[in-house]
């Protein structure tokens, strides 16, 4: 069909010219933040599996998620093993470690990644009960808070620091472990790291 004359026909190539190349950007843009978090959980769970086999040394038990036959081949359970070479890291948004000890349980470490305008974030918390509560038409609740060891976008993340943070935490909650003093950690916690939210659950 022929085209009337005198129309922009030129207008719809130039749109179309700037949406590929809106396209391009959003595209390699997703797929380098996607490439990030797989790279930093990947580090993640390995580090959560160590610290999970190094409390376990000490008959200290914690459960992890996800668990480690999701990501992990064993030779010898659980202390020879590799990576699944199929596992997909970028598909994991969520981790945790928690602390299955009688006066302990739900002292736990946290990760989960999270988008604000477009860009992933990292987010590592420690979280705890602080108590119970009792609620008029709820009854016995129990207050967990949350304090914040690392948030960052992903494409900002640095190893080095992320294992500086964990190390730190990780010292502090084996030392109250061994001494069987859970106040060791939480003061440690308290202390040093910013205060997120309070919430019963």
């Amino acid at each position: 069909m022929a085209k009337p004359e005198g129309k922009d026909d030129d207008w719809f190539s130039q749109l179309d010219e700037e949406l590929e190349k809106k396209t391009t950007q959003i595209t390699d843009n997703f797929v380098e933040q996607n490439t990030h978090k797989g790279e930093i959980n990947k580090a993640l769970l390995e580090d959560f599996f160590r610290i999970w086999l190094r409390f376990n040394k000490i008959n200290v038990h914690y459960t992890m998620m996800p668990e480690s036959s999701n990501f992990a081949s064993f030779v010898v359970y659980p202390e020879q093993w590799s990576f699944k070479p199929d596992f997909d890291f970028s598909g994991v948004d969520n981790a945790s470690l928690t602390d299955r000890t009688q006066t302990r349980v739900g002292d736990s470490l946290k990760a989960w990644f999270y988008s604000v305008d477009s860009q992933t974030h990292f987010r590592l918390i420690f979280e705890f009960c602080e108590g119970e509560h009792y609620y008029k038409y709820a009854g016995w609740k129990r207050i967990f808070t949350q304090y914040v060891l690392i948030d960052v976008p992903v494409t900002k993340f640095e190893e080095k620091k992320y294992h500086e943070v964990l190390a730190d935490v990780i010292k502090n909650w084996y030392e109250s472990h061994l001494r069987r003093d859970r106040e060791i950690v939480l003061k440690h916690i308290r202390e040093k790291y910013e205060k997120a939210e309070t919430f019963t659950q």
